[in-house]
């Protein structure tokens, strides 16, 4: 009789929690609000995101290397689409900036407040798309990959 009890109860709660599980599928049919500002942008050190002016005579002006923004394409992940700019002088990446991310719900927008700083700098410190992905964040990872992929072959890095 107590094992019958035991199991009841425990089959119960076992029901409870499954049903009380939130996933996040209802997500990917829904409308994806992007964020079209740079958000999340990075720079190495010393360096603006925008193009430079040269003030200085046309010998030191030819020898510099431009700086050339780079908009990677749109991926579109499970969870909503992500794209990345690049801005390099040379074969120096020297900002990356991220267009879009997924942004359609909170946890969403939970995961990415921490992933697309890390992926930001990551690349700077690497200076390649050669970088690990962030554990809890592998659709953005994967799509951030995938863009910046891109950007840098447009870019010819």
């Amino acid at each position: 009789m107590r094992r019958i009890i035991f199991w009841l109860a425990s089959t119960a709660t076992v029901l409870v929690l499954l049903f009380s599980y939130h996933t996040s599928l209802g997500a990917a049919t829904a409308t994806t609000s992007t964020q079209s500002a740079a958000a999340y942008s990075g720079s190495v050190a010393g360096s603006s995101s925008s193009t430079r002016s040269s003030t200085s005579d046309s010998s030191t002006s030819s020898s510099t290397p431009k700086a050339t923004t780079t908009t990677g394409n749109v991926v579109y992940t499970r969870y909503g689409p992500i794209q990345v700019q690049v801005v390099t002088t040379g074969s120096t990446i020297t900002s990356v900036s991220v267009l879009q991310y997924p942004s359609s719900d909170p946890r969403s927008q939970q995961i990415n407040a921490q992933a697309v700083p890390i992926l930001v700098q990551e690349t700077l410190d690497a200076q390649s798309n050669s970088i690990d992905m962030v554990s809890g964040a592998t659709y953005t990872s994967d799509g951030y990959l995938q863009s910046i992929q891109s950007a840098l072959d447009k870019a010819g890095v």
